[in-house]
């Protein structure tokens, strides 16, 4: 089967593991909150790889560029509802620091990407 460039980076292969992480949590998640913030953790963070498998198919490095900066603001998006779950208690402290910790590693691989395609 062929491989696709996106497949190949790191960073990608992170941010899946992400998307299970923040599919795992928000199952624990109140029923209300099934069209809120439920909805809106799984969109921002299927986002992240979406953004960077999208920008590897661009010719410019700009354009590469532009879609791994999309790929961090949607890292941020889920780091802030990501502390939101937390403050409404619906994830324990350690999920949040495991998470966290998840979301801190993406976001220093897209920065690093970021850098190297704007070269």
């Amino acid at each position: 089967m062929y491989v696709f460039s996106f497949e190949k980076l790191n960073v990608w292969k992170e941010s899946i593991l992400l998307v299970k992480s923040i599919y795992r949590l928000t199952k624990g998640f109140p029923s209300e909150e099934k069209f809120g913030l439920t909805s809106q953790l799984r969109r921002a963070t299927v986002s992240i790889s979406s953004n960077i498998a999208e920008g590897t198919s661009r010719n410019t490095n700009k354009d590469k560029a532009h879609f791994t900066t999309i790929s961090y603001s949607s890292t941020m998006e889920v780091l802030n509802q990501l502390i939101i779950a937390k403050e409404l208690e619906f994830i324990s402290k350690e999920d949040y620091i495991e998470t966290r910790t998840q979301i801190y590693k993406i976001s220093n691989m897209l920065n690093a990407l970021r850098k190297a395609q704007l070269k």
